[in-house]
């Protein structure tokens, strides 16, 4: 860790304190970090490795993910067990779900065989995460969905693309994003993870992580629409799956959600619109998140991700009649065809 990292000795001097953990604190190495100001790291504990989260105060609250863990647990779920927590100082001692993310795993190479298991158990994981009530949780409402929305044109169209938009074009943006941001809240709520996605799905290596998937990184958890989460696991920003690999994951989701009895679509073409629509109003948001952290944040990895997340915006966008403003947008921004109501 660099000298001046303030927080890390402090982390350090807070785990010199759980001695009956029996902590090599030496060992201390970094786990994974994400878009927001957490991070992780493992440490050797005895016979096992367990998770320190480090969520400073200022920026990041704990509480949440406290209670997410409980009600998780509480449903079967293969979630962390928070084994230390100092929440004034925004540090978590936590049971380590396995040393490889999903994301890790399909990066390693892995039979079409492997790879089927693992996320025919994300969808069992998922249906059984959605039979836990979201009591308490906030709500993931039209306005919510609205406000998300906005990240796009200021930074993936503006900032990242460079481009200005005539009012007449950011009007039919705006009755886009209204009419996306509708649907998305429309429907059954549910228990919604939010990022139920390959980074966030521990891969199981035996007993002693639990059942596969181990799931993290939950705290934004919500009461929202059912699909959400299938869209967030089909149409990964870091994995590429074709058309066919999504709609087979999709009717095998729908068939067990049913099966449950959780109050998805009877006919499957419509939650299948659903569920698409969805995953374009989350990928424009990611589009814009990822370009903000680019431009503000000096991440540039996450640049690496926007092809593939724009190939999913277009698979939706090129579907459906309603979207033909966004396909002549998207077209523009790619250099594809010319498009008189846009201005550089």
């Amino acid at each position: 860790m660099p000298p001046q990292d303030t927080r890390f000795s402090q982390l350090q001097t807070w785990l010199s304190t759980l001695a009956h953990f029996d902590l090599a604190i030496e060992s201390l190495t970094p786990a994974s970090s994400d878009a927001s100001f957490r991070r992780y790291f493992r440490v050797q504990a005895g016979e096992r490795t367990l998770v320190i989260m480090d969520a400073p105060p200022a920026q990041e609250d704990c509480r949440p993910f406290v209670q997410v863990a409980e009600m998780l647990r509480a449903g079967g779920l293969n979630v962390p067990h928070i084994l230390a927590h100092d929440q004034d100082q925004g540090f978590m001692l936590l049971t380590d779900l396995g040393a490889h993310t999903y994301l890790q795993r399909l990066r390693s190479g892995l039979t079409d065989a492997q790879c089927q298991s693992l996320y025919l158990d994300a969808i069992v994981a998922l249906i059984q995460m959605q039979q836990v009530a979201p009591t308490g949780l906030p709500a993931y409402d039209q306005a919510r969905f609205a406000e998300e929305l906005e990240v796009f044109p200021e930074w993936y169209v503006a900032r990242h693309h460079g481009m200005t938009l005539d009012d007449d074009t950011r009007n039919h943006l705006k009755k886009l994003f209204d009419m996306l941001s509708a649907s998305s809240a429309s429907g059954p709520q549910v228990l919604v993870h939010r990022d139920f996605h390959s980074p966030n799905l521990m891969a199981s290596a035996g007993a002693q992580d639990g059942p596969n998937p181990g799931i993290i990184d939950f705290q934004d958890a919500v009461a929202g629409p059912i699909a959400y989460d299938l869209a967030s696991l089909v149409m990964d920003a870091r994995t590429t799956w074709d058309e066919a690999q999504q709609l087979d994951w999709a009717i095998r989701y729908w068939e067990g959600a049913r099966a449950a009895g959780l109050p998805v679509e009877a006919d499957f073409a419509e939650f299948h619109r659903r569920y698409e629509w969805l995953s374009l109003q989350r990928n424009l948001r990611i589009l814009g998140v990822f370009a903000r952290l680019h431009h503000r944040d000096g991440k540039a990895a996450y640049l690496d991700h926007m092809p593939r997340v724009n190939e999913y915006v277009r698979q939706v966008a090129y579907r459906y009649g309603a979207f033909g403003h966004l396909r002549k947008l998207l077209d523009k921004l790619d250099g594809r065809q010319s498009f008189a109501g846009l201005s550089v």
